[in-house]
């Protein structure tokens, strides 16, 4: 009975590392693996129990063995999940749910409190009785079981394509096989033990058929094979033709754009030759093509084929060949068909083909320069003020956040000045809100023309302006800041209807920085902050004292 279990132990674990060592691991990979480790369990634990005659050491390996056992149902559904649909990832949520009734029957397989699992038979585990959690252990697999083969006959059912069809029929084979064998050991060996002699290691036998089954069956459709999981996905989205070929030239996939007119078949072999007998094609490219493919079979290759319905009509297609290459080795072959009629068609009329190709290069130009000049308006609409046609407040702070660090490591002097139009509310109040956005547009037109090409003056809000003044040390800040002052009070503003023009005047602050040798910025939105604190304080004294002034800080 030990050297059968330790067999059939060492037969999974040898499959374990082929089916590791073969192939390229996925997430798919790693569910099988994982079920599978889960049936190396129960084999191990019979061996473990079969060795020792100490009670303690037996009632290990009794937890070990059904701990697996049990933890199979969940194994068994994670992999039914990924077989059925290979994009699939569970959320943390699902797996919990999945995993918490076997996890739960493991604690109690473990814990056993009152030998609700198992209890001696005359102080050794050798013969023992089981108890009413073996049983839960029992319904909860089953349970497992009857999901997992809901989930795998709705798949068989939705699915179209016969090898799809024949993988999902494997794997509800291969799972009545892990659940038969087990059962019959329970009916043989616990319920009908008084009665029969007990028959070893049918449990241990059923979980290696059935994994024997699974990995023929995986091996045969390449279920979990990376390359046909991604072709499989391409192909699905692909207008054209193609056809999947294995390193022997065997058709293992193909898609509904290869035409019925056709010789080919899932599983047959690819005869090139005959296949281009279907078709139309030049003898010297069909020589050149088949030379390539029997003797270049890791290049990529092509030509032009065509099949011919009556004399007026023809179909054209460019057929072409690449091999599929994995870790440097080729596994295989890819054949497309794709349609190229429509173009052949323009081929054929050249001449009314090219006119219009330069009309609608030209369109496209016309489009090219009409979306970039838009994208200019865009552009300069993001950081200018629509009524002003000044740079707006963000555009300004982004600015002076490059400036201001410039000028601080390189110890340039630079000036703020900020100002708004006194009394505003009275002009808008008297001549009305049309005549005030007037007066502001044409004071800051007025304000610009003053101002040096280096200079940027930007709407702050409302009547207020900010100028930022670069390079620019005290007494240019004053005499700027002043000209700017006595332009605004000298500009006359048209209101029309035969009424006198409109004069204002403006108050302002200015902010000098001219002395930055110890200064060290580790925020520098912090420290513009603080720089319009106090040039604002200052508009505000230009303001207490009288309007119509500049007042520097």
């Amino acid at each position: 009975m030990t050297g059968l279990d330790l067999s059939l132990f060492l037969f999974l674990f040898a499959i374990f590392i082929y089916v590791f060592a073969t192939n390229i691991i996925t997430t798919q990979h790693k569910v099988y693996l994982l079920f599978h480790f889960f049936m190396m369990i129960w084999p191990l634990g019979q061996v473990g129990v079969h060795l020792t005659d100490q009670p303690h050491l037996q009632i290990f390996y009794i937890n070990t063995s059904f701990v697996g056992l049990s933890m199979l149902g969940f194994g068994w559904l994670l992999f039914t999940k990924f077989l059925v649909n290979v994009t699939y990832r569970p959320s943390r949520r699902a797996l919990i749910c999945m995993v918490l009734p076997s996890l739960l029957v493991s604690i109690g397989v473990v814990w056993n409190p009152w030998n609700a699992f198992v209890s001696t038979l005359d102080g050794s585990y050798e013969e023992r009785i089981y108890g009413p959690i073996l049983w839960v252990m029992v319904a909860v697999l089953l349970s497992y079981y009857v999901y997992s083969l809901r989930i795998l006959f709705k798949a068989y059912g939705s699915r179209k394509l016969p090898q799809d069809r024949a993988r999902i029929a494997n794997a509800i084979t291969g799972i009545i096989i892990i659940v038969a064998f087990p059962m019959l050991d329970l009916l043989l060996n616990v319920v009908l033990a008084p009665w029969l002699p007990v028959i070893p290691g049918l449990t241990s036998l059923g979980i290696v058929l059935s994994d024997l089954y699974f990995v023929f069956s995986l091996k045969k459709h390449r279920s979990l094979d990376l390359v046909k999981i991604a072709q499989q996905d391409v192909m699905d989205t692909l207008s054209v033709g193609m056809i999947v070929l294995d390193e022997h030239d065997h058709v293992i996939e193909m898609n509904q754009g290869v035409s019925p007119r056709m010789p080919i078949s899932v599983g047959e072999t690819l005869n090139m030759e005959d296949l281009l007998s279907c078709f139309s094609i030049d003898p010297e490219s069909k020589e050149a093509f088949l030379h390539a493919y029997r003797t270049s079979p890791s290049q990529r290759i092509q030509t032009e084929i065509a099949i011919e319905y009556d004399e007026m009509l023809k179909q054209y297609f460019t057929l072409h060949v690449g091999p599929i290459i994995v870790n440097g080795r080729r596994i295989g072959k890819t054949v497309t068909f794709q349609d190229i009629s429509e173009l052949k068609c323009h081929i054929l009329k050249s001449q009314e083909q090219y006119s219009s190709m330069q009309e609608r290069n030209r369109a496209l130009i016309y489009m090219q320069d009409e979306l970039f000049q838009a994208n200019r308006k865009l552009e300069q609409m993001a950081i200018t003020d629509s009524l002003t046609g000044c740079y707006n407040r963000r555009f300004l702070m982004q600015q002076l956040e490059h400036e201001v660090l410039t000028n601080i490591r390189y110890k340039i002097p630079f000036a703020l000045l900020l100002f708004d139009i006194d009394l505003f509310k009275i002009v808008n109040d008297t001549y009305g809100h049309v005549v005030g956005d007037e007066v502001i547009r044409r004071t800051a037109d007025a304000v610009r023309h003053s101002l040096r090409r280096t200079d940027i003056l930007a709407r702050y809000g409302g009547e207020e302006f900010t100028v930022y003044l670069p390079h620019t040390n005290k007494e240019q800040a004053e005499m700027l800041a002043q000209r700017i002052r006595e332009v605004v009070e000298n500009n006359e503003i048209p209101i029309g209807r035969g009424r006198a023009p409109v004069s204002v005047t403006i108050s302002m602050g200015m902010l000098v920085v001219d002395e930055q040798s110890d200064l060290h910025l580790d925020d520098v939105k912090s420290y513009l902050r603080d720089l319009f604190a106090k040039v604002d304080s200052a508009l505000y004294k230009a303001k207490d004292n009288g309007r119509n002034r500049v007042v520097n800080l």
